[in-house]
């Protein structure tokens, strides 16, 4: 739809519904008293969908659409373990604060109205009244059930979720005092009242090996099996490219052709090709497994694939999104097999710039699966032995290695961030219990890989923005200036600065400051606090360029197997490759992409949010093997009710300000303690040394002591 019959259209709708006849209608009966065919409820339903983001519109608990009351705000209310909490408009700066008498009977997550009643003024937030709850965040929820005579309570796992839930004795199926179990709510309770539900499954007791984190599981909806027409689909799907699959496709075959994964990948979905031709350049090849050959559009496998989103990586399990049998089998582009991609390929100049490109349905055979590790003994230790094995392909590893650095070199000069910092690796034993937390270091092999995609992932997505077809874009947007005004108080202390000018700080300040901290004893901290300043990238149908990058265009092309957004796109490129992107099909793609592109968000969100709860969680765990030991840590964060200390292996706690006795002076960056014959003051960025106090699993969190206060 062009964009000035788009707006026509919205101011149409408005004025029908301001009309003093108009009553609150459903999308059905809308459809009749306008007169919309059928064939066009598509459209106006987007219509309808983009009113209500604009807030000019609501939909009532029925799906009936109406003038939206101009002093109610829609948000997500953010709950607290004491009854309180906030709640987020999007677009507005700053959360509401609503009190427990104003909660309504909104639990943590719920999509609530809200009506205003203070200003926010003298360091006090805006505070609001929930007048309606929208939409339900938690239809089930996963806690720890206490048994009384007649009666029972499930405590939430969920901190934010303040009231406990009342289960009665018919509806327990059995669960005794320490079950961890699912439980559905039936009532959502009222101001003096608890929530009411009943126990739908018991996941084992609270300290069985691995429900911890299938409780996990559980409270993100994370979905384990797949549905049985989805399993029908997928058994009818040869384990062998077949014959005809061939034609329409360019055979590279006899090209050198490798992939580079960690030693337990299973779903390997790039491939790399790389040599030089006779001008000196670099011939680069992304293969990307063609995922969307089997992954039909509107199929079952396709509708589940969307609704997951994302592969989850938790630390002894995968959840993924699609069945073993395709991300392991006929779409992993395993070694010595033919496989059908999707490539990308790309002539770099010595400087690293992409003079031309190819995109191309092809069929490929893939030389030697190879690990980082491999390749890293190859480039960095120069291990004889490694380079005996795998003699044939070093030529063509070093010339990697001298494309990556090209690529790289142009990314730092245009001013691209490169987070070099370890994430955690855990270690479980065979039960599940975490033995140890170690940094989860990139080496040369894991940044050629990087360097590859990120050039492949521009490529495409400038190709198609210039090409003007409906497009799915990774984008990242500048950060907000409050978070880095908070950055520059926390630099300060260990001397670093970030220019800002005219109230907007370029990227390439924030790869300045990664520049000076390499190699310091702050830089995995720095480096970690500076991501957190940054906005959350995101899925969209415009394009408006990554900020992190530096890039005009990106997108995420290279990992079919285990996001939905790089599915979709596929299937476009697929159609334009062919000639099939007739208008009809275009109009299709505006309809679906916004769809997309908000769901995918969504799924990315709860994949990331699962995954750090169970770091988080087994961190926990790990630290509470070494309750009483003494370490050396950095104070990462000071609140008004504590410091955040972190060690090196990542693990971070809390030293609270009920377990410091002195008197003491708080601001944004340092506490002052008064003692009776000297003041101490502790900084942001300070070394310390501290002693494991506590570590609790239901909480989440670990307590430190300063060392010199423990006996």
């Amino acid at each position: 739809m062009h964009t000035e019959i788009y707006e026509a259209r919205k101011e149409i709708i408005l004025e029908f519904m301001k009309d003093s006849n108009y009553h609150p209608m459903k999308l059905k009966e809308m459809c009749s008293t306008l007169g919309v065919p059928r064939r066009e409820r598509d459209e106006l339903k987007l219509v309808l969908d983009q009113l209500i983001s604009e807030r000019k519109i609501d939909i009532d608990a029925k799906g009936r659409y109406k003038i939206a009351d101009p002093e109610l705000l829609k948000g997500i209310f953010s709950g607290n373990t004491k009854g309180f909490g906030f709640v987020h408009v999007e677009g507005i700066e700053g959360d509401f604060y609503v009190s427990e008498e104003n909660t309504l009977d909104a639990l943590h997550g719920d999509e609530v109205a809200i009506k205003k009643i203070s200003e926010e003024g003298d360091g006090r937030r805006s505070e609001a009244i929930i007048v309606k709850v929208l939409n339900r965040a938690n239809e089930t929820m996963v806690g720890i059930f206490q048994k009384s005579k007649n009666y029972g309570f499930v405590v939430p796992d969920n901190q934010k979720i303040a009231k406990d839930v009342f289960v009665d004795k018919n509806h327990t199926m059995g669960a005794v005092n320490g079950h961890k179990v699912v439980v559905r709510l039936t009532g959502f309770g009222k101001k003096n009242k608890n929530p009411e539900g009943e126990i739908i499954e018991i996941l084992g007791h609270v300290n069985d090996p691995g429900v911890d984190i299938l409780s996990i599981v559980r409270a993100y909806h994370l979905p384990e099996q797949f549905p049985e027409e989805v399993m029908e689909q997928v058994a009818a799907i040869p384990e062998q490219v077949l014959p005809e699959e061939y034609d329409g496709r360019k055979d590279i075959r006899n090209w050198q052709t490798v992939t580079i994964d960690g030693e337990e990948a299973k779903d390997l979905d790039d491939a790399i090709t790389i040599r030089k031709n006779s001008d000196g350049h670099y011939i680069l090849g992304v293969h990307i497994a063609d995922v969307s050959h089997y992954v039909k559009e509107g199929s079952p496998l396709d509708r589940e694939a969307l609704k997951r989103g994302t592969s989850v990586y938790l630390t002894d399990r995968v959840i993924p999104m699609l069945p073993h049998k395709l991300s392991n089998g006929i779409c992993s582009l395993n070694a010595g097999v033919d496989r059908l991609a999707l490539s990308c390929i790309m002539e770099l100049d010595d400087k690293g710039n992409i003079l031309n490109h190819e995109i191309a349905k092809t069929v490929i055979n893939v030389d030697r699966r190879m690990t980082y590790t491999a390749v890293k003994q190859i480039l960095e230790d120069k291990n004889e032995a490694v380079m005996r094995e795998y003699q044939e392909l070093v030529p063509m590893f070093e010339t990697m290695a001298e494309a990556a650095e090209k690529l790289r070199e142009k990314r730092r000069v245009r001013g691209g961030i490169d987070f070099d910092f370890p994430e955690s690796k855990i270690i479980l034993d065979k039960r599940g219990r975490a033995v140890d937390v170690k940094p989860y270091d990139r080496n040369s092999a894991t940044k050629i890989i990087e360097d590859f995609m990120l050039a492949a992932n521009e490529t495409i997505a400038e190709d198609f923005y210039w090409q003007e077809v409906p497009f799915l874009y990774r984008t990242h947007e500048t950060p907000d200036m409050e978070r880095i005004r908070k950055l520059t108080v926390f630099l300060k202390n260990f001397g670093y600065y970030l220019k800002i000018k005219s109230g907007e700080v370029h990227p390439k300040e924030f790869q300045k400051l990664l520049g000076k901290i390499e190699d310091t004893p702050e830089e995995a901290m720095i480096s970690r606090l500076v991501l957190r300043s940054m906005m959350r990238a995101k899925y969209t149908t415009e394009n408006t360029g990554h900020f992190g990058l530096a890039v005009k265009f990106y997108t995420h092309f290279t990992s079919p197997i285990r996001r939905y957004p790089d599915l979709q796109i596929h299937r476009i490129i697929k159609e334009q490759i062919d000639g099939r992107l007739s208008e009809r099909r275009l109009e299709h793609y505006r309809k679906l992409l916004p769809t997309v592109a908000t769901d995918t968000s969504t799924t990315e969100r709860r994949a990331d949010e699962a995954e750090r709860e169970v770091d988080k969680l087994k961190k926990v765990e790990y630290m509470s093997r070494h309750l009483g030991e003494i370490h050396e840590g950095v104070i990462s964060g000071i609140t008004n009710w504590g410091m955040y200390v972190e060690l090196p292996n990542t693990c971070e706690g809390m030293i609270r300000l009920q377990d410091l006795d002195d008197y003491y002076i708080f601001d944004e960056n340092k506490y002052e303690l008064q003692g009776e014959m000297s003041r101490q003051t502790f900084r942001l960025g300070q070394k310390l040394k501290i002693c494991i106090a506590n570590a609790d699993k239901v909480t989440r969190t670990v307590d430190f002591l300063l060392a010199d206060d423990v006996q």
